[in-house]
């Protein structure tokens, strides 16, 4: 039998004394309970100061209660008060298995009422109904005004956990303090039987106090805490017993057990194990910190010590008293310097807390005031409860919108679905792997394909091996289509076929080719589908391994933790519960019941959109390399969900870096951070007074997380910015006219381009209005000076994505932003149309657009289609400048001889 056991069976409990978030989230506490090791926990604020200003695990709550406006003290309560209901509800089964027994969790009041009787006692109940559970306990410190108060607090129904008590006269009032709240709870016909109390009697204090008063080599050193301890406990058995106890007894009340506090050894001569070896019986508890419980565990002595040696110890205590070391003045000293203790950890507590939320708000630069009142407007409006609801109002005032919003909601719950198809993904990943498959390509647009790209990339970036490797192909670009062909031929690869509404056309031509590629192989193929799609049946009918049907209350860009991002992430070998763990943490932090101050998710949106009404309408996303990819994610979330009705806020992701003097007022930045590249541009930026706000991703699972939050965020800053946020109104525009370019090719076998603007050595120039200029760098001079303060220009190229032409498009934004002060987005075709195409045609009315084009340097049909890739994405560039001039924008085509020619765009425009 291991230490802690046996002491258990001798009827004293071990308590921790310790509570860290960190040992909440790991589960490590609950694996403590479970082994039996702890029965309980207290804390202070010096526990609490540790735990806050040591490590950054409060750093995610916090920061959305500094955006808040909250104070120090506000923050620290709602910490801890989290901290303290999580702990609660990991003790909760014990609790209930010993009846009440043990299980408590103590929180303290704050030291700075010690003195107060009311505030304490008000406080007390404060605290009691905000935890809500009944394993809490208050802890009241046992000074003169804190002694009524505990009457008050036990006959008010509270829990006490009395103290810092060092005098056995303060004891003997504690105890009467309690049995007098009894009775007077009693006779006001309310029940007694559930109520709990312990009374801390602090133990290592003493010695500390007493030793140093002693001669060089007194025999009485370390002797007067544990016989002053053990006199308390004889008063202890004196005081529950008689007819005031049985009256008490005989309605169910329970003793109040001494609860031995302060038994970490604070001399290094003495052994690390002396104030629990010697301090147990029956009836009692021991509250340890972390090293003295790891020592008990160790090699801690269990035998029934308390009632041994008490003649012993009363001669101690006396010929203490004789050599002029009154324990009284030891007590009230010890009293006063421990209230003085509690309240200097405290001060020092809301200073650390003042410093990271004074950090925090700062990051909001000038928003902070306005972002303030407007999460305390949301708040006032019940909008975390309502967006649970699937109110429809947040986001639509006509009935057409309301409807869509109906039957978009069902990303909330997308985790809770997830999990009860993980056995199906993994038994398919386990199939695939034995076939000897050894790569996949995901077939997908948009939301169908990024999540897979996001995965992919950050397990590469983290050097996690994957047991196959995995891409996506979401371009119609014929030099793009023949690469992923190279590198995925049919003999080793399996084809995810992803599209929620299963007529996608980019996907649908790549399926053709590749179907026809695979021979008509359907082993080779899967889909992720809606159901009831066209693409379902066809998958059907042509036999294809396999068929994931997505939740079709999920809309495409509020995917990512549904069929569309876990069948790639299981292929990648991904620990999916790890995953989605973390997506419900993030979840449970934006619950319902959150206060709006309180919730990352929510409060992120509250910035967002504010930034927004105040002119801060471009998201400037920073990532470091390894999140490169989830700056596009949230590009498309962001984009796609807010760009309509001449409103939107514009993602700028992963534009190249900039002085702070390069960015004009309508900035706000977000720094998806991992590695810290970019760490020193952030605070210059900061510095210069643009609104920067950090999002740290440590682990490569808390991708799970951001996702949520990044989902939240956005609904959230769409509802304040009045557009609704699910659905798209501008996205057929282009599709329309690349179908009726498509169609008349397939009757006249030539699209119709319209006619040049301007032509020279090669390149094209397309435009709605007449253009001049005797080189390419006039004309593209010319058309960015229509440029207007507080807009943008967006980068169009229907060119492979492929590492030259990327480089190109950075080294073009640069050029551009330094001529025009604006934003600069890049976006290569046709899958930017699936990010940022609502945007384009539905956001407001202040950018430029500069589509290019090029010649092929290879080019093949599309079974099935009668055209070709290069016909496709021609008509698909057409059809997006068309809509572009259509919706009245500014837009200029530059068609190039090849995209090799793209570097001589870039040369005009750094020139």
């Amino acid at each position: 039998m291991n230490p802690i056991t046996k002491l258990t069976s001798l009827g004293q409990s071990l308590w921790y004394d310790n509570i860290e978030r960190r040992l909440l989230e790991n589960g490590e506490l609950k694996a403590m309970i479970e082994r039996g090791e702890i029965r309980g926990v207290t804390s202070n604020p010096s526990i609490f100061n540790a735990a806050i200003a040591k490590s950054n695990d409060y750093d995610s709550a916090l920061t959305p209660l500094a955006w808040a406006g909250w104070d120090a003290e506000k923050i620290f309560w709602q910490l801890a008060i989290e901290d303290i209901k999580a702990a609660c509800d990991a003790f909760l089964p014990l609790y209930e298995e010993t009846n009440g027994g043990d299980g408590y969790v103590s929180i303290e009041v704050s030291p700075y009422i010690a003195h107060d009787t009311n505030a304490t006692v008000a406080q007390a109940e404060q605290l009691w109904v905000r935890v809500a559970r009944p394993n809490l306990m208050v802890k009241i410190p046992a000074t003169k005004e804190g002694v009524p108060a505990i009457r008050k607090a036990i006959a008010a129904g509270v829990n006490v956990n009395v103290t810092l008590i060092f005098s056995l006269t303060r004891y003997a009032e504690v105890m009467d303090a309690y049995l007098s709240g009894l009775e007077d709870r009693a006779a006001a016909g309310h029940p007694i039987d559930h109520i709990a109390s312990v009374a801390s009697f602090f133990v290592s204090r003493v010695d500390s106090k007493v030793d140093p008063q002693l001669p060089e080599n007194s025999p009485l050193k370390g002797k007067a805490a544990i016989a002053n301890a053990k006199l308390a406990y004889e008063g202890f058995h004196r005081t529950f017993v008689g007819r005031r106890w049985e009256n008490l007894k005989v309605r169910g009340a329970r003793v109040q057990r001494p609860l031995w506090a302060s038994t970490s050894t604070k001399n290094p001569a003495y052994p690390d194990t002396l104030y629990v070896d010697n301090l147990i019986g029956p009836e009692t508890v021991n509250t340890v910190p972390p090293q003295t419980l790891e020592a008990f565990k160790d090699h801690g002595k269990v035998e029934i010590t308390l009632t041994r040696d008490l003649a012993e110890a009363q001669e101690e205590i006396r010929q203490l008293e004789a050599a002029g070391i009154s324990m009284d003045v030891v007590t009230q000293e010890l009293e006063d310097e421990g209230v003085k203790a509690f309240a200097d950890a405290f001060t020092q507590l809301l200073a650390t807390i003042d410093d990271r939320r004074k950090s925090a708000a700062s990051s909001l630069g000038p928003l902070a005031d306005s972002v303030s009142r407007r999460i305390a407007q949301l708040e006032a409006d019940s909008v975390p409860a309502r967006i649970w609801k699937h109110d429809p109002t947040l986001w639509a005032k006509d009935e057409a919108g309301k409807a869509e919003v109906t039957i978009r909601m069902g990303w909330l719950d997308s985790t809770i679905k997830a999990r009860e198809k993980l056995e199906e993904y993994r038994a398919f990943a386990k199939e695939v792997h034995k076939a000897k498959v050894d790569r996949v390509l995901v077939l997908g647009m948009g939301g169908s394909s990024l999540t897979a790209e996001v995965f992919s990339s950050m397990l590469a970036a983290a050097n996690i091996t994957a047991p196959l490797s995995l891409a996506i192909l979401d371009s119609t670009d014929p030099a793009q289509v023949a690469q992923a062909a190279k590198d995925y031929p049919p003999d080793k690869s399996l084809y995810i076929v992803a599209s929620k509404s299963g007529g996608t056309a980019e996907v649908m031509a790549a399926f053709d080719y590749f179907w026809k590629l695979s021979k008509k192989d359907g082993s080779r193929f899967i889909v992720v589908t809606d159901p009831g799609t066209s693409l379902e049946a066809l998958a059907r009918k042509r036999n294809f391994r396999k068929i994931f049907l997505a939740d079709e209350m999920v809309g495409g860009r509020y995917s990512a933790l549904t069929d569309f991002g876990l069948v790639p992430a299981v292929f990648l070998g991904m620990d999916l519960n790890q995953l989605l763990d973390k997506a419900d943490w993030m979840r449970a932090q934006c619950g319902e019941h959150i206060p709006a101050a309180r919730n990352p998710g929510l409060a992120l949106g509250a910035v967002l959109g504010q930034a927004a009404l105040e002119g801060r309408d471009k998201l400037t996303v920073l990532a470091d390399a390894p999140l490169s990819a989830f700056a596009g994610w949230v590009e498309q979330i962001i984009a796609e969900s807010s760009g309509k009705n001449g409103k939107g806020i514009l993602p700028v992701p992963l534009e190249p870096i900039g002085n702070p003097d390069a960015y004009g007022d309508d900035r706000i930045f977000i720094y998806l951070r991992q590695t810290g590249e970019y760490d020193e541009a952030v605070a210059a930026l900061k510095t210069a007074g643009h609104p920067v706000l950090h999002f740290p991703l440590s682990t490569f699972y808390d991708i799970g997380a951001e996702i949520f939050r990044w989902e939240i965020a956005t609904v959230i800053a769409c509802s304040i910015i009045g557009v609704n946020a699910f659905d798209q109104p501008n996205v057929e525009s282009s599709k329309k006219i690349t179908k009726a370019k498509i169609a008349e090719y397939q009757k006249k076998g030539k699209l119709r381009e319209g006619k040049p603007a301007w032509k020279k050595d090669g390149v094209t120039v397309f435009a709605p209005t007449p253009v001049t200029g005797a080189s390419l760098k006039a004309v593209l001079n010319g058309f960015l000076k229509k440029a207007k303060q507080g807009g943008y220009v967006a980068i169009n190229a229907y060119l492979p994505r492929n590492a030259e032409n990327i480089d190109a498009l950075q080294k073009l934004r640069v050029a551009i932003r330094a001529k025009t002060g604006n934003a600069v987005t890049a976006g290569f075709g046709p899958r930017f149309q699936h990010s940022t195409g609502q945007f384009h045609k539905g956001g407001p009315k202040n950018a430029l657009f500069l589509v290019i084009t090029a010649e092929p340097e290879k080019d093949f049909v599309i079974p099935t289609q009668g055209l070709t890739f290069d016909t496709l994405i021609r008509a698909q560039a057409l059809g997006d400048y068309d809509a572009l001039i259509e919706a009245g924008r500014k837009a200029l085509r530059v068609h190039l001889p090849s995209a090799a020619d793209l570097k001589r765009v870039v040369e005009a425009l750094e020139a």
